[in-house]
C-alpha cells in the first residue's frame, strides 16, 4: 500500500492506495505549529479507526505548498511508518513538460493534479482545482503543462467579505436554487454561487480557445462539489484527484 499526503495551505488530504484503490481518506488541518509526533500519532488514530495495517504501507509521497511544514511531515514518515518516500519538487520525474517562465515558481499541487488529469482523462485538460486559491492548469495536446490562471478561493474570498462588512453573516457554502434571493442568506449564496461558477466559465472558455480543439475540464478540490454541477464549462468533478497524481507520481519515481 502507498501513503500520499496532499499538503495544502488550509488542510492535509491523505489517501492510502492498495495497488489503484483508494481504501482510505482523511482529512487533517494544516498547523504548521504542530510536531511531527502529533501528526504522527493523529496518523495512527486514522490508521486504527480504517483497520489499516501500518506494516503494510511500502512508501509514501507528498506534495506540499506550505515549505514550513514539510522537514516535520519527512520527519514523522520516517519515525511512524519507517519507508521510502518521495517529495515532489523540482527534480520529480513527472512525465510531463513544463513550459513556465520559472518551472521552480510552479506549485507542486498544480503538477500533480495535472499528471493525473493528462493519466485519466487525457490530454488536452483543464484543471480547476477548487482550494484557498482557485487555479486553472493547462495541458496542451501534447501533454505539456503550459501554465493557467489563480484567482481567490471560496471560502477565504467569503470570510473577508463577513469580515469587512458588520451586517453579513456567515453562511452554508450551498445552492440556493435561486439567483435573485429573498434574504440576506440567499443573497450571498447566489452571489457566490453564481458569481464563482460565472468567473470559472469565463476563463475557462478563454483557456478552451487558447487550447484549440475538444479541451476536458476537470474540477477537483473541496469546493468541485460546489460549483461543478452549476458551471456550464466542467465536464468532470474528481475530487481525489491530486491523491491520485501523487499515486501516479510514486511510481514514476521510485528506483
Amino acid at each position: 500500500m502507498i501513503a500520499t499526503f496532499d499538503i495544502g495551505n488550509s488542510n492535509i488530504k491523505i489517501g492510502i492506495f492498495d495497488d489503484d484503490e483508494l481504501v482510505q481518506y482523511v482529512r487533517f488541518a494544516t498547523d504548521t505549529r504542530k510536531t511531527a509526533d502529533e501528526y504522527g500519532l493523529q496518523l495512527m488514530s486514522a490508521f486504527s479507526y480504517s483497520n489499516i495495517n501500518k506494516e503494510k504501507i511500502d512508501g509514501a509521497i507528498f506534495s506540499s505548498v506550505v515549505p514550513s511544514i514539510n522537514f516535520t511531515m519527512e520527519h514523522m514518515l520516517r519515525v511512524f511508518l519507517d519507508v521510502r518516500t518521495v517529495v515532489v519538487g523540482p527534480g520529480t520525474k513527472t512525465g510531463m513538460n513544463i513550459f513556465y517562465e520559472n518551472s521552480w515558481q510552479v506549485g507542486a499541487d498544480r503538477i500533480v493534479t495535472s499528471v493525473a488529469a493528462k493519466e485519466i482523462y487525457g490530454p488536452p485538460v483543464i484543471v480547476v482545482d477548487f482550494g484557498t486559491a482557485t487555479t486553472f492548469n493547462a495541458v496542451d495536446a501534447e501533454g505539456n503543462f503550459i501554465g493557467g490562471a489563480i484567482m481567490p478561493g471560496i471560502k477565504p474570498s467569503t470570510d473577508a467579505l463577513v469580515q469587512n462588512a458588520a451586517r453579513l453573516p456567515k453562511i452554508e457554502f450551498i445552492d440556493p436554487g435561486v439567483t435573485i434571493g429573498k434574504s440576506t442568506v440567499e443573497n450571498m449564496q447566489s452571489g457566490i454561487i453564481n458569481g464563482f461558477s460565472g468567473a470559472v466559465d469565463n476563463i475557462v472558455t478563454n483557456m478552451k480557445n487558447e487550447i484549440g480543439g475538444k479541451v476536458t475540464v476537470v474540477a477537483t478540490g473541496g469546493m468541485s462539489t460546489l460549483i461543478g454541477p452549476v458551471s456550464k464549462t466542467i465536464d468532470k468533478i474528481d475530487a481525489r484527484l491530486a491523491l491520485k497524481g501523487l499515486r501516479t507520481l510514486y511510481y514514476k519515481n521510485i528506483k
